[in-house]
């Protein structure tokens, strides 16, 4: 099965259905959910993305399927890249949707 972006969006709009401080932006090649103002995760052509911070990031990148995100030739601070094999389920995207929202629920929100 090859990996399908909008398929992806959609089933992360799922898991973040009902939540009314969520927005979709085009940014970063790809597709960002921001929770009040900052950005949580993402889809871009090959992956999942998700803002874990820079305390967890080792952590998240000792995972499975996980890389360091790089954006311009350059590693993004804080935010890693997961293959579509290690969100292959419901439980594990939502679970990393919810890393992301975790992470930036610790940030001030930002003014519109």
């Amino acid at each position: 099965m090859g990996y399908d972006k909008e398929k992806t969006a959609e089933r992360v709009r799922r898991i973040l259905a009902g939540r009314p401080e969520v927005v979709e932006k085009k940014m970063i090649g790809g597709l960002s959910f921001l929770v009040n103002g900052n950005m949580c995760c993402g889809v871009t052509n090959t992956a999942l993305i998700v803002r874990v911070g820079a305390e967890t990031l080792e952590r998240a990148l000792a995972e499975p399927h996980v890389r360091p995100m790089k954006f311009a030739g350059r590693r993004l601070a804080g935010f890693v890249c997961i293959d579509p094999e290690g969100y292959r389920t419901y439980n594990t995207l939502a679970a990393w949707v919810q890393r992301g929202i975790d992470f930036v629920s610790t940030l001030p929100a930002k003014k519109k």
